[in-house]
């Protein structure tokens, strides 16, 4: 899942306040499991920004709502009049969300509510931590599913860098050391032999070969 953390009020106020009659639009997918950015957290965020007008003594309207996904089509068809008669949008959504938008209607200001922060999982309630940086190149068939680009320090790809203790990286006590995973994990389901085999100099080019990267399905 996408991973999401609301910008401070002040820095959101700062966006919007010049304008008259603002949609807050919550996306009910990714950020909403982390509670930053589904209707709830939008209806609220406009309630904050009300009282804050309120107390600046600016005339503002704000109105919250929000759709499934921010990056799909077909999912602003029920909104689409309100979006269109709002003078600016504050999208609770992640990066792409305000991004598609911004594309959808090129002449709405489209305002970030969120700092989109990682591709994450959900250790326990209230609980999210980073696993992937979609580097284009997955190694995870020869890591054990222990991803060594986004949860080591260093990014190793062969084996550990001798810089951990107990299993924890040096870097602090808290962080495990992700190739101890990877050894613990290859040893548990019985391929610690896999350990051996030396992978190749990742190919960063898939990650970034000059712009925005792309996957077309054929038959679409």
């Amino acid at each position: 899942m996408i991973v999401g953390e609301q910008k401070s009020l002040e820095e959101i106020w700062e966006m919007v306040r010049q304008h008259k009659n603002i949609t807050v639009f919550g996306c009910n997918t990714c950020v909403a499991v982390c509670h930053q950015g589904g209707n709830k957290e939008a209806e609220v965020l406009a309630s904050l920004l009300r009282m804050k007008a309120t107390q600046e003594e600016l005339e503002i309207e704000f109105v919250d709502s929000g759709i499934e996904r921010q990056c799909e089509h077909e999912f602003f068809e029920k909104t689409q009049k309100l979006i269109e008669g709002s003078e600016a949008v504050l999208s609770l959504a992640c990066g792409i969300g305000v991004q598609f938008m911004a594309t959808k209607y090129p002449t709405t200001p489209i305002y970030p509510a969120l700092n989109t922060t990682f591709l994450g999982d959900v250790m326990e309630a209230g609980h999210y931590t980073e696993k992937c940086q979609a580097c284009g190149d997955c190694v995870l068939g020869v890591t054990a599913g222990v991803c060594p680009v986004s949860r080591c320090a260093k990014r190793v790809l062969n084996g550990p860098c001798g810089g951990s203790t107990n299993g924890k990286c040096e870097i602090s006590k808290d962080v495990d050391c992700a190739w101890q995973l990877i050894i613990d994990r290859l040893e548990a389901v019985g391929k610690l032999e896999d350990y051996e085999k030396l992978s190749s100099i990742k190919d960063w080019s898939k990650d970034r070969s000059g712009g925005p990267r792309s996957f077309i399905l054929e038959g679409f």
